[in-house]
């Protein structure tokens, strides 16, 4: 019985990590289907952690927060889409200064918002992302372990399905991939290429807030500067995984939860493991799916390549 509580105490920890990098791995689907690298996801994911969880403290409403959340990692991805749409710079130099605005526009925010402190203040408990399944099972139950989860947990499989759906199923998804695969081909037909760009990486930046917001208002009750610390680059590897799919990339992140859940419970057992040692496992882990699945997997054809329109 003991090891069946355990196992459902691993399955409902990796599922609490695993959802924030299920929005931003997300956000990295939609941005790399239409052919614009997001490796900034890291700092949208930052500013996104912190803005909701300031919002979500002073206002005492944690879906206030959830949602400015959003709004503040779409607002720096339009940064990125400027630079990278606009002015066909690099993706990835770009993704790099929004990986250092992000961390260093949070951290100058905090400090002014909490009298000089690198972090904010914590929530109170009722302040945080409720769950909608407590007490519906018995307390410290198998079922309970997995399935009393934070909405954030829901809602992150809820949008797996909805983007599966708008990739694969809408005029607008086909449009979306079509200028990820050939934009010049999608420019013929007359789809706008930089508005569907532009859509598509804003939309990513909002994913990553909200990843970053399922973080820093659920997991844990407030933002910090080591709160992500990976958490994006971790959900990039997962999309990646996931063959730049919506579902793959949520295999993905399940797995990398699954990492993050046996470090926390081995943490908290009587084995004698070095927290530093445990600490690693989610990054070795990342650095071997890259290793193995990286060559193998092929993601949009015009993906990272900048466009401009007048060319021939």
């Amino acid at each position: 019985m003991k090891a069946l509580n355990d196992l459902g105490i691993i399955i409902g920890i990796s599922l609490m990590y695993a959802a924030p990098l299920m929005y931003t791995a997300l956000g990295g689907v939609i941005s790399e289907n239409a052919g614009v690298v997001n490796i900034g996801l890291e700092g949208m994911m930052t500013i996104g952690a912190f803005t909701g969880a300031t919002v979500a403290y002073f206002t005492g409403n944690p879906w206030l927060g959830f949602l400015t959340a959003g709004l503040a990692g779409g607002a720096l991805a339009i940064l990125h889409a400027i630079a990278c749409v606009t002015f066909t710079a690099d993706h990835v130099v770009s993704g790099i200064a929004m990986n250092f605005i992000g961390p260093g526009l949070a951290l100058y925010l905090c400090k002014i918002f909490f009298d000089g402190a690198a972090m904010t203040l914590p929530l109170d408990l009722d302040h945080k992302i409720p769950r909608p399944l407590n007490g519906l099972f018995p307390t410290d139950s198998f079922l309970n372990s997995i399935f009393n989860q934070y909405a954030t947990v829901y809602i992150a499989f809820l949008l797996v399905i909805l983007v599966w759906f708008m990739l694969y199923k809408t005029k607008l998804g086909l449009r979306l991939r079509s200028v990820g695969e050939h934009p010049r081909a999608a420019d013929t037909l007359g789809v706008n290429v930089y508005k569907i760009k532009y859509f598509a990486v804003i939309l990513s930046g909002i994913f990553a807030g909200l990843g970053g917001a399922a973080l820093s208002i659920a997991v844990v009750s407030n933002y910090r500067v080591s709160l992500i610390s990976g958490q994006g680059f971790i959900a990039l590897a997962a999309m990646i995984f996931g063959n730049w799919k919506p579902h793959g990339a949520m295999w993905g992140c399940l797995l990398f939860g699954v990492a993050q859940g046996l470090v926390v419970y081995l943490g908290g057992t009587s084995l004698k493991v070095s927290s530093q040692l445990l600490a690693m496992i989610p990054y070795i882990i990342t650095i071997i799916v890259l290793m193995v699945f990286v060559g193998e997997a092929t993601g949009p054809a015009a993906n990272g390549i900048p466009y401009e329109k007048d060319r021939d």
